[in-house]
């Protein structure tokens, strides 16, 4: 089996040290010493630096998570209940949080939080608008009305994104138990008007 190579290594580093450190405090000293990879080779690749890698990583995460929004939100439609159906949206957060002991926060966010690099803080708002619309479009198919599907979707998200940092400070998944909670009724709610 052959090794990952060194651009692979240096987004996967990457993606992982923002997780658990912040933009700024995973340094490019930290990037290179986790990826195996010299400083040559982060130039051959990202002949910009540590922005454009971490733009690039940006890019990649925002595909996954949309990958991930797009496969469950279509489910929602024929899901035989809304609890079964948050439970496995949740999982692709809950899961590396709970499995890293709380270490690894959203990737996103750390981004939307860099305001010394604005072109990272736009792919991120580019990636929650795109990650909402996608969203919303499965809500939408599942009978809730289009307007109330986009604020629903946007919510659901905005709360995800917060219980990820309620369970690092906490080291606990309650504020996703009490999410679930409380979506699992808002979404009833919308999908028995239909």
């Amino acid at each position: 089996m052959t090794a990952p190579r060194p651009r692979a290594r240096l987004l996967t580093s990457t993606i992982a040290a923002v997780q658990e450190y912040g933009v700024h405090a995973a340094g490019l000293t930290e990037l290179l010493k986790r990826s195996n990879a010299s400083r040559n080779s982060l130039y051959q690749h990202f002949p910009e630096g540590k922005g454009q890698l971490v733009e690039t990583a940006a890019r990649i995460v925002a595909r996954v998570v949309h990958s991930h929004i797009a496969a469950v939100a279509d489910k929602l439609e024929g899901t035989p209940s809304v609890s079964q159906w948050l439970d496995e949206l949740f999982a692709f957060w809950l899961d590396p949080l709970e499995s890293s002991e709380y270490r690894l926060g959203s990737f996103m966010m750390a981004a939307a939080l860099d305001e010394a690099d604005p072109a990272l803080q736009a792919a991120a708002g580019q990636a929650f608008e795109e990650w909402t619309t996608r969203l919303a479009a499965g809500l939408a198919a599942a009978g809730i009305e289009p307007g109330a599907a986009r604020s629903t979707a946007g919510v659901l998200l905005s709360v995800v994104e917060g219980a990820i940092v309620q369970s690092r400070a906490l080291e606990s998944s309650r504020p996703f138990a009490d999410a679930h909670d409380q979506l699992r009724i808002l979404l009833e709610h919308h999908l028995a008007r239909r």
